[in-house]
Parts: structure tokens; sequence; C-alpha cells
């Protein structure tokens, strides 16, 4: 049975707990929160706690915070035991104070309330400071996981960056695409057949080969009508980027 403290209290830790809570080899003993109200969430289920000097021992501390607050609060805990470890893409293990094991546990997807994720089909990048750390990480991710990867922090910070490109910018896109049909009348839902295919297909294409669009065609009758259809300033500069960033990828003259 491994033993685990979970400190933090937002998706990713509320993510985290269900998939732990569901494996039989696997125990929350504890949720950490600074604020109360948020601990509510955990509290028919574990033990939870506000204060830092009632943190119980467990194998695994893991620190499910924001980036930014993953320095200032592994510095605050007082642990000598056990393997502390953060969840996050792009903040280098060393980070972490080394007066324990050490380590990061990082599930490559987007975490959003409410949404009912397979943990099976995520990814989960490992790493430990020490051999006994990473023994305990792999055995912990893959009671999770189907695809455990370890991955040092300079090799995750650049998958982490190419998550966001391939995620966050994404779906960025997807909300001024829907505001734009918003302002026309037009129904956004018709879209979700096309946005499933284009992320269906990259099962058996390169994105490379999967482009297209009047960009990749060089339809350059049509690229100036769409931006004479946008009114904002800033959606235009969005859509002239990409654009200029499709043409020359495949050689277009502008």
């Amino acid at each position: 049975m491994i033993r685990i403290v979970i400190l933090g209290t937002g998706n990713v830790a509320k993510h985290l707990y269900k998939a732990f809570k569901a494996q039989d080899s696997l125990e929350v003993v504890q949720v950490y929160g600074r604020n109360p109200k948020a601990l509510r969430y955990f509290e028919p289920y574990t033990k939870t706690t506000s204060e830092l000097s009632n943190i119980m021992v467990a194998d695994v501390y893991m620190l499910a915070v924001s980036d930014d607050a993953i320095g200032t609060l592994s510095k605050q805990l007082n642990l000598t035991q056990g393997i502390l470890v953060h969840t996050s893409g792009s903040v280098a293990m060393n980070l972490l104070p080394n007066r324990m094991g050490r380590g990061v546990f990082y599930p490559l997807q987007t975490f959003s309330e409410n949404r009912v994720l397979d943990f099976k089909e995520i990814p989960i990048c490992i790493e430990a400071s020490d051999d006994d750390g990473l023994r305990l990480l792999t055995q912990l991710a893959s009671a999770l996981s189907e695809t455990v990867v370890p991955l040092n922090s300079k090799k995750r910070r650049a998958l982490h960056l190419a998550a966001v490109f391939a995620n966050n910018f994404t779906n960025h896109m997807y909300h001024l695409s829907h505001e734009f049909c918003d302002q026309k009348d037009v129904p956004f839902k018709l879209l979700l057949p096309l946005i499933k295919e284009t992320a269906d297909k990259l099962e058996g294409l390169s994105p490379y080969d999967a482009q297209t669009g009047p960009a990749r065609r060089n339809d350059k009758g049509t690229l100036k009508k769409h931006l004479s259809q946008l009114k904002s300033e800033n959606h235009k500069k969005i859509y002239s980027l990409l654009s200029k960033s499709i043409q020359t990828t495949y050689g277009k003259k502008l």
C-alpha cells in the first residue's frame, strides 16, 4: 500500500484524488489546503488539514498546486522522510528542497472540473532524485496509467511547451471561433465534427501532412476575404500571423 498526502485542492488535486481512490494499492491518507472551504470536497472521504504542522506520515507527498506556489510551499514543509513530488510540466525537480527524496509526477492532460477522465489513457511523466524514488513513482504511476515515461526536467519542459501549443493555444482558437459564430449567429456546434476529425486524423498522419485550408493552398483571394470579415485588429493579427506561418512552412510565396 502506497500512502499519499495531496497538497492542493484544485482541479489537478481533485482528479488525482479520484484516480488514487479507485486503486486498492493506493491510499490518500490526507489532503492539505490553505482554504478550509476548498477542503470540504475531500472531507467525506479522507482526513484534511489546513495546517502544515499537521501533515501526516506518508510515502509520497504530492504538490498539486500552481507552478508559482511550488517553491514557496515546498520550503515551508518540515518533512524528512518519503518523497516530495510536484505535478508540474514546466518546473524543474531541483526546485524542491533536497532534505528528502524528491521527484516529479506529471500527468500530461488538461484538467477541468466535472470532466470524467480515464487515467489509463493519460501519459504520466516521472522523475526522481534516486533509484528508490524512481521505483516508487513507477509503481504509483503504473497503478493509474498504461503509459509511464521517465523524463528529466529539460525534456519535460520541452514537452510542456509543446502541450501549450497543442492544447492551450488550440483551445483559445476554439474560443475565438465560438465568439465569431455568436457574433454572426452561426451555430458553433456545426464545427464539432470538424474539430474531432482534425484531432482524430493525427493517429495516422503527421500534422505537416494533415494541414489543409486556404493558407496551405495559398488561396490569396480567400485569405483577403477572411481578413475583411474580421473587425478586431487583434483577430486580424492572429489570422495573418498563423496564415503566414503556414505559408512559410509549405514554401508558399507571401
